[in-house]
């Protein structure tokens, strides 16, 4: 396997303002040369750790991204800028990725037709943005060819900025906004921005979480239905917010039902072989 932590800044100069310093870690399986595999060209897993939008989650991180290295996808961890930055910050560290990929997929055995990005709570939200808004002017005023998504997943997603249903830290954090007005609404809810561009999209929640309510992802599925962008929709009656793998490699001690909600990796890899 080739593995390899790029800080984005030193490819993208204007990513380094203000003190930041988004990274991402690459992990390559070996192609196998002896198999007559050597130019084989893999899907990609791009991981956005929740957080927030304060800090990235280990939880959510490098162990998301083992479940697709294992599947034989190119994964690429992104640790994104959190607290004191905002939009179009996050946005375009994840157009920076996505150009990376692009750039680097001969060498690296890229398929960049098959390029997906998995999301945990606002790390979700910017899977979500980042999927609607790739090509808005703040992010093509840095990369005039930002790439769009082909597949996108959601986990227990901050979707919304409505106050009454929204992530309220969330929403402040990547607004920059202290208060939730109505062009803070607008501009971050991302259930006002799907299209029938948006990509074919998974989203998972538990209906027990009490920190992001599941009328966000419900409102999402509801916006991609009307629009007619293929996706599947996984709600799980027991399990509180960060479940992650919902199993002892990111949590401490989980009853029987709240462990039902576990189903969603092996779900999500079953959805991708249809949609990728």
């Amino acid at each position: 396997m080739y593995y390899e932590k790029i800080q984005l800044k030193t490819v993208y100069d204007f990513l380094g303002k203000n003190d930041c310093n988004p990274t991402v870690t690459v992990y390559l399986p070996n192609n196998l040369w002896e198999m007559n595999r050597g130019h084989l060209k893999k899907q990609c897993m791009i991981v956005c750790p929740g957080g927030g939008y304060d800090n990235c989650s280990q939880r959510e991180a490098e162990v998301i991204g083992t479940e697709f290295l294992n599947e034989g996808y190119n994964v690429f961890v992104i640790n994104y800028s959190g607290r004191g930055h905002s939009f179009p910050t996050q946005i375009c560290e994840m157009a920076a990725v996505l150009d990376l990929i692009h750039n680097n997929a001969e060498a690296w055995n890229c398929d960049v037709e098959k390029i997906a990005a998995i999301g945990f709570s606002a790390g979700a939200h910017l899977v979500a943005h980042y999927s609607n808004r790739f090509d808005c002017a703040e992010v093509r005023s840095f990369f005039p060819n930002s790439y769009p998504l082909n597949a996108a997943i959601l986990s227990y997603p901050v979707i919304t900025a409505i106050p009454e249903l929204c992530n309220r830290d969330s929403i402040v954090r990547v607004s920059g906004s202290s208060e939730i007005t109505d062009e803070v609404v607008n501009n971050f809810s991302c259930e006002l921005m799907v299209t029938e561009k948006t990509p074919p999209t998974f989203i998972w929640h538990t209906v027990a979480d009490h920190m992001v309510p599941v009328e966000n992802s419900l409102l999402y599925a509801s916006a991609l239905q009307k629009n007619k962008v293929p996706f599947e929709l996984q709600i799980y009656p027991y399990g509180f917010h960060g479940l992650a793998t919902v199993d002892e490699r990111t949590n401490n001690e989980l009853d029987e039902k709240v462990k039902l909600a576990a189903d969603w990796i092996p779900s999500v890899k079953k959805w991708l072989k249809v949609i990728l």
